[in-house]
């Protein structure tokens, strides 16, 4: 019996067909997951974007839910006040809460500015430094 010979013509033929059939099969299975990717990040895409509608109608409705809270909060409050003393109770509160929200932004703000990477540009230069010496 004769071994088969992979230096004959009709071996390298056979070796180079077999060769660009494995290239165009593995093109042909790379374009199809790329396409699988895609529709499934289509699909997600859509999911999330569903998703993101349902959360802004969810803080819609709390938003409407805590006027209401404010209104019975009026309404509770005018049983023991007038109406008018009542409104602007509850008003008055609302923009002492508004007053206390700023001053506590604005010193979160004060202590995150400048926003710049101080930690990383420290060992940055610790780094630096480490390979000069």
């Amino acid at each position: 019996m004769e071994e088969p010979s992979s230096n004959g013509r009709n071996g390298q033929t056979q070796v180079g067909a077999t060769a660009k059939s494995v290239a165009e099969h593995a093109s042909t299975l790379t374009r199809l997951e790329i396409e699988l990717a895609l529709l499934e990040l289509k699909r997600k895409a859509a999911a999330l974007g569903v998703g993101i509608g349902f959360v802004a109608l969810a803080a819609v409705l709390a938003v409407i839910g805590i006027a209401f809270v404010f209104v019975t909060a009026t309404v509770a409050l005018s049983l023991a006040v007038p109406t008018w003393l009542a409104c602007l109770i509850v008003t008055l509160t609302l923009f002492l809460a508004a007053a206390i929200a700023v001053f506590v932004a604005r010193r979160i703000f004060q202590r995150a500015t400048p926003p710049v990477p101080e930690q990383a540009i420290e060992q940055a230069r610790l780094t630096t430094a480490a390979f000069k010496s």
